[in-house]
């Protein structure tokens, strides 16, 4: 058996759950990668990562390159004397750097691979209505989410979970596969198996503004699912059009009634404390959205300061 010297690679709070397990499980973490800082949002103010805080906390030692490529980087990433990596939502590495540790560099990517390799396979398995997904541990090859599997820990999707619910929940399934994983390296028991590209059928494409905008000539059921699986972030969003007012709002929280209408598709019906929009089949209930300048609110919260005609439309 031998003792295992870490290196772990991440970014955001997804990765800091897994970090802490690593390091409450005792095991040796000898330095922590992640991005640099930059600026962000309407100030400018410089906005750290949430691995990096906890490291800076936790007084882990710490690189941030821009370049991982770069010599010195290298230099130092070797002068760790690790004999593993770990990565967790972190960005592609070059070959000089996975093939690094002797152990190997393995990832923890949240979906059952092959299916759902990519960026965001979370948010894509609620929007595409899965009823299970699950966690991957494999060893980093010169692809993307490619690489041999350790192991694979499997969960189910609940019809109204977000993404955001079911990012959370991965984060405690995901700790005690990278504990498993780690054992089974650490024992030199891990049997890594190639991943089977024949059964690939669903990819887990980067969100943008494009596939993040509700396409409202779908289900009432795929639309619910869409909004559900981009909250809450980066969140679906549509244009509110009432007469000459137009408004590109962000929606949170739906729920989706099957039942018979007669009205036009995107006729948007509100009441005192309700509103709601006319979709394929039935009506979706919308719960919780936000209008521009506006902070995120419940609806009858919303319709105690906004007055929509019958005419209101979304587009």
């Amino acid at each position: 058996m031998e003792k295992l010297k870490i290196v772990f690679m991440g970014t955001p709070e997804f990765a800091v759950g897994i970090l802490d397990t690593i390091c409450q499980n005792k095991y040796e973490v000898v330095g922590v990668i992640t991005a640099a800082d930059k600026p962000a949002g309407r100030g400018q103010k410089v906005s750290t990562s949430a691995v990096k805080d906890y490291a800076v906390t936790n007084n882990l030692r710490l690189l941030q390159p821009t370049n991982l490529k770069d010599e010195r980087f290298i230099e130092e990433l070797k002068s760790l004397n690790a004999n593993l990596f770990v990565v967790v939502a972190f960005r592609m590495l070059p070959e000089v750097v996975w093939k690094m540790p002797k152990l190997g560099t393995f990832n923890l990517h949240a979906s059952l691979l092959p299916q759902y390799r990519g960026a965001a396979p979370i948010n894509w398995a609620i929007i595409n209505g899965e009823e299970k997904t699950g966690l991957t541990t494999f060893f980093i090859d010169d692809k993307i989410d490619t690489g041999a599997m350790i192991l694979q820990s499997e969960t189910s999707i609940s019809k109204n979970e977000t993404a955001g619910e079911l990012h959370d929940r991965l984060i405690e399934i995901g700790s005690k596969a990278v504990l498993e994983s780690l054992e089974l390296i650490e024992k030199g028991n891990a049997k890594p198996q190639q991943q089977d590209d024949s059964l690939i059928t669903k990819t887990a494409y980067k969100l943008n503004k494009d596939n993040c905008k509700i396409d409202w000539n779908k289900s009432g059921v795929e639309i619910h699912n869409h909004i559900r699986g981009l909250s809450p972030y980066p969140a679906s969003w549509t244009i509110l059009k009432d007469n000459e007012d137009e408004w590109n709002i962000k929606i949170y929280e739906s729920i989706f009634t099957e039942e018979e209408h007669q009205l036009k598709i995107g006729t948007v019906i509100t009441s005192k404390k309700e509103l709601s929009i006319a979709v394929k089949k039935g009506m979706l209930s919308i719960r919780v959205l936000q209008f521009p300048g506006k902070k995120k609110m419940k609806t009858h919260e919303l319709l105690n300061g906004i007055q929509l005609t019958e005419n209101a439309m979304v587009i």
